[in-house]
């Protein structure tokens, strides 16, 4: 390989989304494929280097972004979706940047981001399961655009973690050269 990739094309965990399923297999094929693209980006560095920031006056760390995709997850799936009164794991009223703040070079937070993540991620892959269809409204309204759907729900979280891989291929760029998939 010329140049530094993350593992070896040959070696990439991911399951390519079906090139001819249905919508909701095409929606959670994306899906799984984008949040194990997270994963990958962040395999093999430490706290120190997944608390690193990407360039200043950004706030923006892969571990940031972890923290971020977790609240991201829980605010469409357990809020808007199920109706729950789940309040955001790190960001609050009194500091709306706490996934970024809160992003240190201690282990501890380290693992506490990636469990909060993982716990968001099974109960969002649940709930879609259990889904009657892709048609199923919100049990919350958005306050900008009103009733959305579960198929508007996860095309936004395509987007939101396309978006924010993007984000994380430069920053872990910046911190080791890594390049990839």
């Amino acid at each position: 390989m010329s140049i530094d990739m993350f593992i070896d094309p040959d070696q990439d965990p991911r399951a390519e989304p079906l090139g001819q399923g249905s919508e909701l297999a095409t929606l959670t094929g994306f899906l799984d494929w984008y949040r194990q693209t997270l994963v990958l980006k962040c395999s093999g560095l430490d706290a120190a280097a997944l608390a690193t920031r990407s360039v200043e006056p950004s706030k923006m760390s892969l571990l940031g972004l972890v923290r971020h995709m977790a609240d991201v997850e829980r605010n469409w799936f357990r809020r808007f979706m199920a109706g729950q009164d789940a309040q955001d794991r790190f960001s609050s009223a009194q500091d709306r940047d706490g996934d970024w703040d809160g992003a240190t070079p201690d282990p501890a937070v380290v693992e506490q981001a990636w469990q909060a993540w993982r716990e968001e991620v099974a109960f969002a892959d649940q709930f879609v399961a259990a889904a009657p269809g892709l048609d199923l409204p919100g049990r919350r309204e958005d306050r900008w655009r009103g009733v959305l759907t579960l198929r508007w729900v996860l095309t936004h979280m395509v987007e939101e973690y396309a978006r924010h891989i993007g984000h994380a291929d430069l920053i872990r760029e910046r911190l080791d050269g890594a390049v990839g998939q």
